[in-house]
């Protein structure tokens, strides 16, 4: 396992004892939200929908590195939907995801290229490589 050689950022949250039933904030007050567990009527949000957005945003910062790199400019209206599943496994719970990546006016080779070289160096993708069943799919 890579370890950090520099911390650039390091985000923090207090999260309280009701868990998905209870409220998280970052300490820089900047993120407070009520926490709700999936398909309840609650009105909050939950952990899977902040892990998809949270690695969405993280994606496509990767993308545009890979696209400086390629020395291209990605489409400004390029978006990635981000689906993360919450289910059981034979021992317990785990999790799956879908990147559906859209990069209109790019063609398909390119699109797939800086997709693939996003996903090699997306922390998030790194971190999850491995771990889930992951599928990342050009749209």
């Amino acid at each position: 396992m890579p370890q950090l050689t520099k911390v650039i950022y390091t985000g923090r949250t207090h999260t309280s004892a009701g868990g998905r039933d209870g409220t998280a904030r970052s300490d820089d007050g900047r993120l407070n939200i009520a926490l709700s567990s999936p398909g309840s009527s609650g009105g909050g949000t939950n952990p899977e929908q902040l892990f998809a957005a949270g690695w969405s945003a993280c994606f496509i910062g990767a993308m545009n590195i890979a696209a400086q790199k390629m020395q291209i400019t990605l489409p400004a209206n390029l978006s990635v939907n981000t689906e993360v599943d919450l289910g059981t496994t034979g021992t317990g719970y785990g999790l799956a995801a879908r990147l559906n990546v859209s990069l209109p006016g790019l063609d398909r080779e390119t699109a797939e290229t800086v997709v693939q070289t996003a996903h090699g160096t997306c922390p998030y993708s790194l971190a999850t490589r491995g771990n889930i069943d992951v599928t990342i799919t050009v749209v």
